[in-house]
């Protein structure tokens, strides 16, 4: 699906939710890349409507909206965002934050990284929308420069403007067969249950402070 229609898809689906939502039935968009996207994965097997799927288990009524753009950097997604939001019926409730993973895959500098997620977090804080932070790390084998520059940009930007932080979007999958897809970076339906059952609690923390 291209990104137009992929715009066009979200904006449907904010649009058939407007009847119902409010504060017991919460909008979330999920702004992110292949990995909120659900990368070569069945429709309704991604992270955003397994998301969905689990906070309805725990009683949230919620519609879980996905915005993620495969192959998309944190400077891709500064330059969408406004066009997300203001695209959008209604205002969400809170959106999960997930970019980075494409930067460190092309080597962008961490600098470029921070100031792009900085930006976007401000852009949402002040539109009055909740927003958890996912984050991402750098593999093992990089520079050690890099990878301590890139992974304390999470940290430091969640304690800077007070947003709850899941630290490693993909926490849990490494070692555990069958959760990633042969291209040895994106998670199969076995990883996205993992993801899902990992950062739901901090997903339903933040939506029960407002």
């Amino acid at each position: 699906m291209n990104f137009m229609n992929r715009i066009l898809l979200l904006i449907a689906l904010v649009s058939t939710s407007t009847a119902w939502a409010s504060d017991e039935r919460p909008v979330i968009v999920a702004f992110g890349d292949s990995l909120t996207a659900g990368y070569n994965l069945t429709e309704g097997l991604g992270y955003a409507p397994q998301l969905e799927d689990a906070l309805r288990r725990e009683g949230i009524a919620a519609t879980v909206v996905d915005a993620g753009v495969s192959g998309d950097t944190s400077s891709g997604g500064r330059q969408r965002l406004e066009f997300v939001l203001d695209g959008l019926e209604q205002t969400p409730d809170l959106l999960l934050l997930e970019l980075g993973g494409n930067d460190v895959l092309r080597a962008i500098d961490p600098a470029i990284t921070r100031e792009n997620l900085e930006w976007m977090i401000g852009e949402v804080q002040s539109r009055g929308i909740d927003l958890v932070l996912l984050g991402m790390r750098a593999p093992r084998n990089y520079d050690p420069a890099y990878v301590e520059a890139f992974e304390a940009i999470y940290t430091d930007l969640a304690r800077q403007y007070d947003v709850p932080l899941y630290p490693f979007f993909l926490e849990g999958l490494e070692g555990i067969e069958g959760t990633i897809q042969r291209d040895g970076i994106h998670p199969t339906f076995k990883g996205i249950k993992l993801m899902v059952g990992g950062s739901l609690p901090t997903v339903i923390e933040a939506l029960r402070s407002d």
